[in-house]
């Protein structure tokens, strides 16, 4: 017993000691998505500012893949010494669980949240050459041609979800595109290939004020600020319709609580900053939060449980 006892004391004294020197090497922050999403743009934006304040190279890793499961799993059983974390968002960590009937990690017990670092919803945009300018008139077109096509970033993503939902509200038949990222599904909606998606606002903002995109819909329980006349679709009609997502930073779970601490204090002065609130606020169309890692945890098991019973109602499901 006393021999535990010390082993104990050790293990504890070399965890502080490893943290009080953190960061020592570069931190490797995997985004479970492709290059030039709304995910990396958040990496990219926060890492920079994390090697700014902590003297650290922050690489960031893109391991895209079964709807966010490869890179999100790699975090999972990665070593928890603060030298590996993830982009993560809704799909991997709030909507997979009831998407999926098995998944290789478990997205409450096997991390560490850090920060809440965004909130946002999806923009419903469409190419201008289709003759459609607001929701009823879309769905009155879909009705009239079924099996409209819209892609999303993948199986199981957010934005598959609010199409799945948009096509039940409606009672139409839409025919969903999967693709390996929303870069890829919004370079073909710009090139008339797709004929509409549920975009983010980071990615679909620029492309709305050059008249490249028509927006007919927000998916939030509220208009987002930088597009205050594009109404909510629970305004356009579809009572109770609420899609939304969120960025944050979590490490692989026992990650010593001072080096979560430090992530999470160097994130929130970042999310302050005047470039940085422009690039993610201004420009992308987020909510820039910089919750604490106990009200983040406490964000995932709410959400969990309301998207679970949400999916289950619709009937969603992927084997």
């Amino acid at each position: 017993m006393r021999r535990f006892v010390m082993m104990a004391c050790l293990l504890a004294i070399a965890a502080s000691i490893h943290a009080q020197n953190y960061p020592a090497r570069p931190i490797r922050f995997i985004v479970p998505y492709v290059a030039g999403g709304a995910g990396d743009i958040f990496a990219r934006t926060l890492g920079q500012k994390l090697y700014e304040a902590m003297g650290q190279t922050v690489v960031v890793d893109n391991r895209p893949g079964a709807n966010a499961i490869i890179g999100t799993d790699l975090v999972a059983k990665s070593p928890p010494d603060g030298y590996t974390i993830v982009m993560g968002n809704s799909a991997p960590f709030v909507l997979n669980p009831s998407l999926y009937s098995k998944l290789p990690y478990d997205p409450v017990k096997d991390f560490a949240p850090v920060t809440q670092g965004t909130y946002y919803a999806y923009v419903l945009v469409v190419q201008p050459a289709l003759p459609v300018k607001n929701l009823p008139e879309l769905v009155a077109y879909v009705k009239s041609k079924p099996g409209l096509a819209y892609g999303s970033t993948g199986l199981g993503g957010a934005n598959h979800l609010a199409g799945e939902f948009l096509a039940t509200m409606t009672g139409t038949k839409l025919t969903h595109v999967p693709y390996k990222g929303s870069a890829a599904a919004l370079t073909d909606v710009l090139s008339g290939q797709l004929p509409m998606m549920f975009d983010t606002p980071i990615t679909s903002i620029p492309q709305l004020r050059a008249g490249k995109l028509r927006a007919l819909g927000y998916s939030g329980n509220r208009r987002a600020p930088q597009l205050p006349d594009v109404p909510t679709l629970d305004e356009s009609g579809l009572k109770g319709f609420e899609v939304s997502s969120w960025q944050g930073i979590l490490a692989p779970a026992g990650t010593p609580k001072a080096i979560v601490d430090r992530l999470y204090r160097e994130s929130v002065k970042a999310l302050k900053m005047p470039d940085v609130v422009e690039r993610l606020g201004t420009q992308g169309g987020n909510e820039l939060i910089g919750s604490t890692p106990e009200q983040y945890a406490a964000l995932i098991k709410t959400e969990i449980a309301k998207y679970g019973k949400v999916i289950k109602e619709a009937g969603i499901r992927i084997e």
